[in-house]
């Protein structure tokens, strides 16, 4: 693992609250340009054999991301917070930075103050989608605008 210092974003504008449906999420009291570093998230990476016998047995299963090599890591602070929205529809993008051990969640759109902060999981969720966005949107066509822009981040 790099171990180079990392200078962590500091936004004093975030907040946990409940959503009504969803549970515990990621708000923002001041609105956020896209293109913004909103948080970076240490994590803590397991083993394909320590998740297997124990991770994926207990709720850290739902907070882990896939990690190199076939192993899990877990996002300490804000990144196991963030909700999900469908392809095309989150406000945040995120990227694994796997040489240092960290994620990086950076606004791939504005994001106007009171709105939830949320991510995609990818297609293949373990629970029903509760979209605030998707009412009304067709979520199976998911512009790539999103992508692009995080495609062109240096790291």
């Amino acid at each position: 693992m790099d171990e180079t210092p990392v200078q962590l974003p500091v936004l004093g504008c975030l907040e946990l609250r409940s959503h009504p449906q969803r549970g515990r999420g990621v708000f923002t009291q001041q609105a956020i340009s896209k293109g913004t570093l909103i948080h970076i998230s240490p994590v803590l990476v397991f083993s394909q054999a320590e998740y297997s016998e124990h991770g994926k047995h207990t709720c850290l299963d739902h907070y882990t991301y896939c990690w190199r090599g076939g192993t899990f890591a877990l996002a300490l602070g804000l990144g196991s917070m963030f909700n999900h929205e469908p392809s095309g529809l989150e406000n945040v993008g995120f990227v694994r930075d796997m040489d240092q051990a960290l994620i990086k969640y950076i606004a791939v759109r504005d994001i106007a103050a009171g709105d939830e902060l949320c991510i995609c999981y990818g297609p293949n969720v373990w629970f029903e989608i509760v979209s605030d966005e998707a009412r009304g949107a067709d979520a199976g066509h998911s512009p790539p605008e999103a992508d692009d822009f995080l495609s062109s981040i240096q790291l």
